[in-house]
């Protein structure tokens, strides 16, 4: 049985050594995660330490977070932006038309959902769906570069402004970031940059385009797919 904070007090100062056993069931102190970096832990410990995440203000207002879905060996990872209302509270990325039509694109290259992985630049949804300012984009993004560095992907297919944007640490419009290969970190992966889906729906006119983003996507994943001889 544990003793009592008094008894403690006592102890402590008769110069006496105490060790506390922590009971069975009871949650680890609020420091051990912290003693553990991002960039040590597995896919389940950093799904955990996005869901306890309070870095910033977001947390405050959230339903969940929203950490990503798919294959955890995918050799495509798609960014976004953030989540909307419906992924807050569904805590999955790209639902409702903006996800039907990104299923669509990715049809369109053989691909489903289930054999790429998503994820957002931010795990939390920001209010009325602003944009993400940059401190949020900051806390978020050690977690970000660990799930990058888990999946290891051939391509990343970055979707709207914000994600592009954020990926690559250039402030270029979408408009003239699309049409041509990026690289991202050390390893230098592949980023083709495309319209968000949301944006599509607004502006149909665009979805040609992305076809042509997609077609480099594909052929890019092809070439560095190919064993070499």
């Amino acid at each position: 049985m544990n003793l009592d904070n008094q008894r403690l007090g006592v102890l402590k100062a008769m110069g006496i050594d105490v060790w506390v056993r922590r009971g069975v069931g009871e949650p680890p102190a609020a420091d051990d995660e912290a003693l553990e970096p991002i960039a040590a832990l597995g896919w389940d410990r950093l799904q955990a330490r996005v869901s306890a995440c309070t870095k910033c203000e977001l947390h405050a207002g959230r339903t969940q977070t929203v950490f990503g879905i798919g294959d955890r060996q995918a050799r495509w990872l798609v960014v976004g932006e953030a989540p909307g209302a419906e992924e807050d509270r569904r805590g999955v990325p790209f639902v409702g038309r903006a996800g039907q039509l990104l299923d669509a694109m990715l049809r369109s290259v053989g691909l489903s959902r289930e054999q790429v992985f998503i994820a957002n630049i931010l795990k939390c949804r920001p209010p009325k769906n602003r944009d993400p300012r940059p401190e949020e984009a900051a806390s978020c993004e050690p977690y970000l570069e660990r799930q990058i560095e888990l999946l290891n992907p051939a391509i990343i297919l970055a979707v709207g402004r914000i994600a592009a944007q954020n990926l690559l640490k250039i402030d270029t419009p979408v408009g003239r970031m699309r049409g041509r290969l990026h690289y991202y970190g050390d390893h230098a992966i592949p980023v083709v940059v495309t319209y968000h889906p949301a944006y599509l729906l607004r502006s149909p006119g665009e979805k040609r385009k992305v076809w042509q983003d997609l077609g480099l996507a594909m052929k890019t994943y092809s070439q560095s797919e190919v064993p070499e001889s």
